[in-house]
């Protein structure tokens, strides 16, 4: 049976503009114990789609037309048609958390910062399962134990604030799964996440999933994914469904050409060297403008640019300290040496709070560091960044610049594009205001965006747009060197596929060198030269892309692969095979590996220009503590 039917489903929008209609006439099921995927761009309709059937739609929504039927599996209650419901009656409420329930996108802004997991979650069971609170406590405590939490007695009692971002999403599947619903809507649930913490969420929802026999309707824009874990698939676009049908056919024999071109936006590992990715509205570069007035650079090409030398950098952990506790320490960054060369991109992978940003603000010198230098090359030699004042440190900021990773709340809302982008040029002194204006307009053609946009503010434009203004900004000062701190992590994959291929195209026209950080190793495979790769503030394993990608050493590099899902339905993931807490943790590799506490990173040359943090290998013609 169907336990949702969603039959010519329409929902408009009221804006100061006029109606928008954001779902136009939708049909598909989703059968009991399968998981449908619902996959298109962002501002396709699929959140829509989801508010509907949670019945959380906004006060300017309204259901033009169609019918949203959910149905028991079990029997014991009739067919209801939630369009017809009102939203905050007591039908809606006891459907709502009970029948169907929802994993939302980003769990910290879902969970209250005011009350404990504990209590979150029991509150469902409270609500609709008639129980007392001790028995709700039990309730929570068995369904964290469902969850793979590592302590559910503890968990209790914690506050979302104190988990990492995969704990505090399950603890959102625990909430969604307390009172067994007929239904659970995935919305985006592991976009944010590291590609480990994602398998182990995809693989979660399956056993879940498997336990209570539940329908899933999956949504996503990432075709791994839906290749994991989709039964069948609709594809959605400006609110109309393109193509349906089984996840072979649509792998297998995509029809229609917008499934077509999302396909083809999304990364892998099998693509060649030269092959680009093909973005659904590609971005005509036009960097004529720049390339002009660009000041030299002395350094050659292959030549070091950047060294970090020994680099560590500690955090303390104030918790506890005011209550007479002792302070403790984080290492952040354990002895790091990396050499990035003149014209190369770098890519830095690991798990986050691994030290990948940390590298790349110690770097730009937004952070200080207990040890080591940060050596960087202005055509005169290396010199430790740490010693530059003044006219000095200024030039240097001028010649490293950052593109972040969240294009929203990097940009201030209350200044225009223009004045965003003429910033940079007014704090370092450079041109007069016709000038600047100017290069504003130049920064504009060069990033793909109409220069009529330079009055409007950020928040009028999308995420890959916003992301584009930030490459724009970072560009303004003609930079040699851009750190770009996962860039693409929140974006489309057709948007990503935007990003990533203006990135290609300004680093050969523009003679940059990146250091590219990144969770996504497909990702960091179609961009990087070379790869090197962090795991609780250490480098393990360090080589030309192609090399570490296609014969990993180290076992956390194997993890971080094993671990990528690919759009391809006859490569899965392995869940059973996945065991991502054991692979970052040192202490559990195996030898010649492991690592204890204490112990000093040192990185081997396996191959040639590959280096493996293996502190066991004693061979005689090991390179030791270089990375260059």
């Amino acid at each position: 049976m169907n336990v949702l039917s969603i039959e010519g489903l329409t929902v408009d929008f009221n804006t100061a503009e006029g109606q928008v209609r954001a779902v136009d006439n939708v049909s598909f099921v989703v059968p009991e114990n399968r998981t449908v995927a619902l996959v298109g761009e962002s501002g396709s309709g699929k959140t829509v789609i989801s508010q509907t059937i949670m019945g959380l739609l906004p006060q300017a929504a309204s259901i033009t037309s169609g019918k949203v039927i959910l149905a028991d599996p079990t029997g014991a209650e009739p067919p209801v048609d939630i369009a017809a419901l009102e939203r905050k009656g007591p039908q809606m409420r006891h459907l709502r958390g009970n029948r169907v329930a929802i994993i939302f996108q980003e769990p910290m802004t879902s969970l209250s910062p005011l009350h404990t997991i504990g209590d979150q979650i029991g509150e469902a069971a409270l609500l609709h399962r008639n129980v007392s609170s001790a028995e709700a406590r039990e309730l929570t405590k068995t369904m964290l134990s469902l969850v793979q939490f590592p302590d559910p007695e503890r968990a209790l009692d914690t506050y979302p604030f104190e988990l990492s971002g995969g704990l505090r999403q399950r603890a959102m599947i625990a909430m969604a799964m307390i009172c067994r619903p007929a239904l659970l809507i995935a919305d985006e649930p592991t976009t944010a996440l590291d590609v480990t913490i994602q398998a182990e969420i995809l693989k979660l929802i399956r056993e879940v999933q498997a336990e209570l026999r539940m329908s899933v309707l999956m949504i996503t824009h990432d075709f791994g994914v839906v290749a994991n874990m989709a039964d069948e698939i609709a594809v959605i676009y400006h609110g109309r469904i393109m193509e349906k049908g089984t996840a072979q056919q649509l792998f297998s024999n995509p029809k229609h050409d917008y499934l077509k071109a999302l396909l083809n936006a999304v990364p892998s590992f099998h693509m060649d060297r030269d092959e680009r990715l093909v973005p659904i509205r590609p971005i005509k570069v036009r960097s004529e403008e720049l390339t002009a007035n660009r000041p030299h650079c002395d350094v050659k090409p292959g030549e070091p640019l950047v060294e970090m030398r020994d680099v560590t950098k500690r955090f303390t952990l104030r918790k506890g300290s005011f209550l007479g506790g002792k302070v403790k320490t984080m290492t952040a960054l354990d002895s790091i040496n990396l050499t990035i060369r003149r014209g190369e991109c770098l890519g830095l992978v690991g798990e986050s709070g691994s030290g990948k940003t940390t590298a790349a603000k110690a770097i730009l010198r937004a952070i200080g560091i207990e040890g080591g230098n940060v050596l960087y090359n202005r055509g005169k030699g290396l010199e430790d960044i740490s010693k530059l004042k003044g006219a000095e440190l200024m030039d240097y900021r001028r010649r490293v610049q950052l593109i972040f990773q969240d294009p929203f709340s990097s940009l201030n809302p209350r200044m225009t594009i223009n004045d965003t982008l003429m910033e940079p040029l007014e704090v370092h002194g450079i041109g007069t205001p016709q000038e600047r204006a100017e290069r504003a307009r130049n920064l504009m053609n060069l990033v793909g965006l109409d220069p009529r946009f330079l009055r409007r503010y950020p928040h009028s434009f999308s995420g890959g747009q916003r992301q584009r203004i930030g490459i724009a900004r970072a560009l303004a000062l003609n930079p040699e060197f851009l750190l770009c701190d996962e860039p693409t992590s929140a974006l489309d994959v057709s948007v990503q596929a935007q990003i990533l291929n203006l990135l290609q195209d300004l680093k050969r026209d523009l003679n940059l060198t990146y250091l590219f950080v990144s969770h996504n190793l497909a990702v960091v495979d179609y961009v990087a030269d070379r790869i090197a790769v962090m795991c609780r503030g250490r480098l393990v394993e360090m080589g030309e892309t192609r090399t570490v990608v296609g014969n990993p050493l180290h076992p956390y590099t194997k993890a971080l692969l094993s671990a990528v899902p690919e759009p391809d339905l006859s490569a899965p993931l392995d869940f059973a095979a996945l065991d991502a807490n054991r692979a970052s943790e040192p202490q559990s590799w195996p030898e010649p590996f492991r690592l204890t506490d204490g112990q000093a990173p040192s990185l081997v040359e396996m191959e040639p220009d590959h280096f493996v943090c293996a502190p066991g290998l004693k061979n005689a013609g090991a390179l030791e503590g270089t990375a260059a």
